[in-house]
């Protein structure tokens, strides 16, 4: 058995913390959405130095969000965590964030006239309208939670605002903010759960 001396091991546990302190610090705090002048459906997303292109609503951002209505809200939204899919990424994607691995029946309720709106919900779910987070076409294979409408939550004012996988072209969303899966794996390095996300 080798025997650790206490100065060492009081070493070990600064050196410990002083790494958990430069993670926060590496951290950003702050990232910005805006809009293109020539585009409202696109925009960039400005982390620190870099700027990023990303796609946005199909009707742009809005102060008022509804429903349905394919804008992306205005505002400031805390990053709750997210989650990715396993047999999409081999490991956990490196982030400070809480991420979890999807799951086939995950969903996430849509509808305004559930109790569960706003909400993740066990699929399949009868009679009840809900997104499927596993989805085919790779969008939710890394997805963030923007925490819009999350707390408390009003119904009818919009649902299942996320940060997630751009389509190709980076097509308008439903009121996402989407970036290329690629630029979206980099960005988690740098946030944390002190990290804010304002759009407009």
């Amino acid at each position: 058995m080798v025997k650790r001396s206490a100065r060492s091991g009081k070493t070990a546990e600064r050196k410990t913390a002083e790494s958990r302190t430069a993670k926060r610090r590496r951290s950003v705090a702050l990232l910005r959405v805006r809009p293109l002048v020539t585009d409202r459906t696109r925009g960039q997303l400005l982390a620190g130095g870099s700027v990023i292109a990303c796609a946005l609503g199909r009707s742009g951002v809005t102060q008022v969000k509804r429903e349905g209505d394919g804008a992306s809200p205005r505002g400031r939204f805390r990053l709750r965590g997210g989650a990715y899919r396993p047999d999409k990424f081999g490991t956990r994607p490196a982030t400070a964030l809480p991420l979890r691995p999807t799951q086939p029946g995950d969903g996430w309720c849509d509808d305004a006239r559930d109790r569960r709106y706003n909400r993740p919900i066990a699929l399949p779910a009868p009679g009840i309208s809900a997104e499927r987070m596993w989805r085919e076409d790779g969008l939710y294979d890394l997805v963030i939670d923007l925490d819009y409408n999350r707390g408390p939550i009003r119904r009818g004012r919009g649902s299942a605002i996320f940060l997630h996988v751009a389509r190709a072209g980076y097509a308008p969303t439903e009121g996402c903010v989407a970036l290329k899966r690629v630029d979206l794996a980099r960005l988690l390095r740098r946030l944390g759960p002190r990290t804010w996300l304002a759009i407009g």
